[in-house]
């Protein structure tokens, strides 16, 4: 990469990240980049695809950095669901990552912008994809697809949390428990956690197939 570019992107993720996409100014991020204004029409066009860029950038480092696993194709679902969910962690809250990369991409999730739409065809539904191919292997063939992307989110958003709020869960856990919450830790914990869910899962989709609709719905 262009030494400038690269430079440009480097400083503007890290002014993205802090101040956010509408109040982070091309000439702010010059500034710190050492480098002309017109540098970024010559380089991106305009903010919007410097912006793009930068958050691709990031997700290319994370991913990067933390790669999924090889798996032989005999690997078992559960072991890959494993390996899913510590790759995830590990590109929210671990490693040596820039910390503007995690930041940005945090920013986008709960805050998207025109940027986001193309993120999610390109990177998140990828992922997705991937992980709902290991969900079929542990589902009942007939579970509906709804049910199968709800199971999908549930995993995603346990991982999301400890992004989001590792600050108030450092703060709420005793000292005792500050020792089990590494990454591998946390990984097994989300990966059987969420066995014993999609287990009860596909018990009540059972249930539920047997029982009259008036009756399964109804309230005690």
């Amino acid at each position: 990469m262009d030494g400038v570019r690269e430079k440009i992107i480097d400083s503007a993720g890290r002014v993205f990240a802090e101040r956010g996409y509408k109040s982070a100014t091309v000439r702010q991020i010059c500034q710190a980049a050492e480098a002309n204004v017109a540098a970024v029409n010559y380089y991106f066009g305009d903010k919007e695809q410097l912006y793009l860029e930068t958050v691709k950038q990031a997700h290319r480092r994370l991913t990067a950095q933390f790669p999924l696993p090889p798996w032989p194709k005999e690997t078992e679902p559960a072991i890959k669901l494993n390996g899913f969910v510590s790759a995830m962690l590990a590109r929210m809250i671990g490693g040596k990552a820039m910390p503007w990369e995690q930041q940005l991409m945090l920013r986008e999730v709960l805050h998207p912008t025109n940027a986001c739409r193309e993120l999610v065809e390109e990177y998140f539904r990828p992922q997705l994809e991937l992980l709902l191919s290991i969900l079929s292997e542990l589902l009942p063939s007939a579970t509906p697809t709804h049910k199968q992307r709800q199971c999908a989110f549930s995993i995603i958003g346990q991982c999301l949390f400890y992004r989001i709020a590792g600050d108030i869960v450092e703060m709420m856990a005793t000292k005792d428990d500050q020792s089990h919450f590494s990454i591998e830790q946390l990984a097994d914990h989300i990966t059987k956690f969420s066995l014993a869910a999609i287990s009860e899962t596909s018990t009540s989709e059972d249930h539920d197939s047997n029982a009259h609709p008036s009756t399964s719905l109804a309230r005690p």
